[in-house]
């Protein structure tokens, strides 16, 4: 196992560095840059045009690339012209922010949509299961940011229970309890809305997966054997009905770093996928390409962690 994780990590090098030509090329193809924007409107085209040569802006894309990687290689990936500070200075919060966000919704997915899955499809055309069948076509087809939207007017412009946006009150300058009392009261909405997309969509799956394993041959000939109905759906269906599950989490993943950039937008929260939005908007190409190549490194190690979860739940996979 351990020779096949690190072959496949170095063979994650090329292929990373492939994705990174790519996002690189396709990013300085995008009409215009950072130099101008947001500075002083009375700067002349000539200083604009110097410190465009100063930040090699007018190098050919190819050599523009090959500088980039050489710096990406010691551990600079730029400054960034919306922040003016080292990216590696202003992600690390964000990339905080989103993950306190994702990790308690994907948890809290999981540990209900599983268990709700697993007994739609045991007791099939059920009221249960149609419940949670029209459930999940309604969180599927629904947009984040209209839920979200919805839950704002609801419960924080008419009830004023929740907070309408952000990650902490403004000047609240608590520490300890208070402050993560508050941190919680403004996760609710967001966390709500994310829990609710997430639930939907891992239900069908683990609903879909269970009724292809429960009409096989070895559920039908260990229910024959009399054991327990607990045990035959439990220990013999759902071990096999985890392989498509496992897919979905390998997705996730990357998700936990990624944050949802729609709904971080919709609720203010001050996550990465917010920065990147922002970021695209000023034409901070240095922030937009570090990001996106982070995200496909996090990609790539979903996959890589999904492969090694299917060697872990099903004896027939074998990995070399």
């Amino acid at each position: 196992m351990i020779k096949y994780i690190l072959k496949r990590l170095l063979h994650m090098i090329p292929v990373l560095l492939i994705i990174s030509m790519v996002i690189f090329g396709i990013t300085k193809l995008a009409p215009g840059d950072s130099v101008g924007m947001g500075l002083d409107p009375r700067a002349t085209a000539e200083s604009l045009e110097r410190q465009r040569e100063a930040l090699g802006l007018n190098d050919p894309v190819p050599v523009q690339y090959i500088k980039w990687l050489t710096r990406v290689v010691q551990g600079d990936f730029g400054r960034s012209s919306q922040y003016m500070q080292p990216i590696m200075n202003v992600v690390p919060e964000r990339l905080w922010n989103s993950f306190i966000l994702n990790v308690v919704v994907y948890i809290i997915a999981f540990m209900l949509s599983i268990p709700i899955g697993i007994v739609s499809a045991v007791k099939q055309y059920s009221t249960f299961d149609s419940f949670w069948t029209v459930f999940s076509i309604i969180g599927i087809s629904m947009p984040s940011f209209f839920f979200g939207l919805l839950l704002i007017y609801v419960f924080s412009a008419k009830l004023q229970w929740l907070p309408f946006s952000g990650k902490q009150t403004p000047g609240l300058n608590a520490t300890g309890w208070v402050a993560f009392k508050d941190l919680l009261k403004h996760m609710v909405l967001p966390a709500t809305v994310l829990i609710l997309g997430s639930l939907a969509s891992t239900v069908r799956y683990t609903r879909t997966s269970m009724l292809e394993v429960i009409k096989q041959d070895y559920v039908r000939t260990a229910r024959s054997k009399g054991l327990n109905e607990r045990v035959v759906v439990y220990k013999h269906a759902f071990r096999n009905a985890l392989i498509p599950i496992i897919t979905l989490v390998g997705a996730y993943i990357p998700a936990l770093f990624s944050g949802a950039a729609i709904l971080e937008r919709t609720f203010i929260w001050p996550g990465i996928g917010n920065m990147l939005v922002t970021a695209v908007f000023a034409r901070d190409y240095n922030l937009v390409i570090g990001l996106n190549v982070f995200f496909a490194f996090l990609t790539l190690m979903g996959n890589l962690l999904a492969d090694v979860g299917y060697a872990l739940v099903d004896p027939r996979v074998k990995v070399d």
